[in-house]
């Protein structure tokens, strides 16, 4: 048992990443109050905590149901994230933010990003989803089901934590470095975007990547 919770444990922090996504969200809720980032985070958090329960229980029968493959989910998720990769990149979100700079004023509401892209497919992405279903697969018997179940569960609540303490550091590095932070995590966001959709491609039709180095 200890050594499935172990091997869940870093399974889901290396996927999951939550020092990664951290600065991540808070370049994506600049402009939000204090309180409208704890309740994006802790939204975030929830929703991906009820999609990879939902496939940790029934992944395999829904896409089967639906014809499904996990490939062309990890293609999707990768264009989706590739599409929030380029407005950090090229400052869209910035241009947009300024233009809707009064109605926020007048509004406490602003573009809420706990559903896209934090929970899906930042938290709750292709890979997160291929660990769980996997881990569960392997799993015999409902306590180690339970083992894998409770090593998410402890991630998430890391991931949680990460999110929250984000916005007071980035706000001691200031407006300007805040930007390039932005715009260099776009690019990596791109990559990884682009390594998803690589990931789906390989496996959906087969193409061979030739490795590096």
């Amino acid at each position: 048992m200890i050594e499935l919770f172990v091997s869940a444990f870093i399974t889901f922090f290396v996927i999951i990443d939550p020092p990664g996504n951290a600065p991540i969200f808070a370049s994506l809720t600049t402009g939000a109050t204090p309180r409208q980032r704890r309740s994006m985070a802790v939204r975030a958090i929830v929703i991906s905590a009820i999609i990879l329960v939902f496939f940790a229980l029934f992944g395999e029968q829904l896409l089967g149901a639906l014809h499904i493959s996990l490939d062309a989910f990890r293609i999707a998720g990768g264009i989706m994230l590739f599409l929030i990769a380029s407005e950090m990149v090229f400052e869209k979100r910035t241009q947009r933010r300024e233009d809707r700079a009064q109605k926020i004023i007048d509004t406490p509401e602003i573009e809420d990003v706990s559903a896209f892209p934090m929970a899906m497919p930042m938290i709750a992405g292709p890979g997160t989803i291929a660990a769980i279903m996997l881990l569960q697969a392997r799993s015999t018997g409902i306590e180690e089901s339970l083992v894998v179940l409770a090593a998410l569960g402890i991630i998430l609540l890391l991931t949680l934590a990460a999110l929250l303490a984000a916005g007071p550091l980035m706000k001691l590095f200031g407006q300007r470095i805040e930007a390039v932070i932005t715009r260099l995590l776009g690019v990596i966001l791109a990559a990884l975007a682009a390594q998803f959709v690589i990931d789906g491609l390989v496996g959906a039709f087969g193409i061979s990547v030739p490795a590096t180095g």
